[in-house]
């Protein structure tokens, strides 16, 4: 059985939102080897590489990472092929494509090809966010560190987070064919966080 991990790796210079240098993991070694073993104290922003964003990141008192049902996070995701799209993704662009009711949705683009900081990646639509809640699909994920690109208010996070459809950032598709698998994706268990980085595969079935 072949294991598509899609998560981004963790490191300082890593790729991060708009190349923002708060959003750069930091390091510190805080016992090493002379001393018996080695710790590592880390200072991550909760978006951090591959991410879960939970109803809280922009609903007040909304469900945290911590408090996220794992049902939603492990089950079938179908990972859909949009190379083709420019710019954003378009419920036209979805349109024909094999989006069923109760998958975690998984969005391939060119973005998957890029660094991951570009400031003008393709990102997901509000209308094309509508078109995937009308669908009820379980949750919805893309190769890009944002689902959206500096729309006021957030619609598409709005959109899908407003009815408990989940979303997944900075997603690493480009070696994972179209098709349909099974998915884990499991958050860090931050209490009160609305997001936080998580390790995603993909198992083929």
């Amino acid at each position: 059985m072949r294991i598509y991990d899609i998560s981004m790796p963790i490191y300082h210079g890593m790729p991060v939102y708009k190349d923002r240098d708060e959003k750069q993991p930091r390091m510190e070694i805080t016992r090493n080897y002379e001393k018996g073993v080695r710790e590592t104290r880390w200072l991550l922003d909760t978006h951090t590489g591959t991410h879960i964003d939970a109803p809280a990141h922009v609903i007040p008192g909304g469900a945290t990472a911590a408090e996220l049902d794992l049902a939603v996070l492990i089950g079938t995701g179908r990972v859909l092929d949009l190379r083709a799209v420019n710019d954003r993704i378009t419920a036209g662009d979805l349109a024909g494509q094999p989006v069923r009711a109760g998958e975690f949705i998984l969005l391939k683009t060119k973005n998957s090809w890029a660094a991951g900081n570009e400031p003008d990646f393709i990102y997901l639509e509000a209308g094309a966010a509508h078109y995937l809640a009308a669908a009820m699909v379980r949750g919805v994920g893309l190769d890009a560190l944002g689902v959206e690109r500096g729309q006021p208010g957030y619609p598409t996070h709005r959109t899908l987070l407003e009815r408990g459809i989940i979303v997944i950032e900075g997603l690493r598709l480009k070696e994972v064919p179209p098709g349909r698998y099974q998915m884990l994706a499991l958050p860090l268990r931050l209490l009160g966080a609305e997001a936080a980085p998580a390790r995603v595969v993909l198992l083929e079935v």
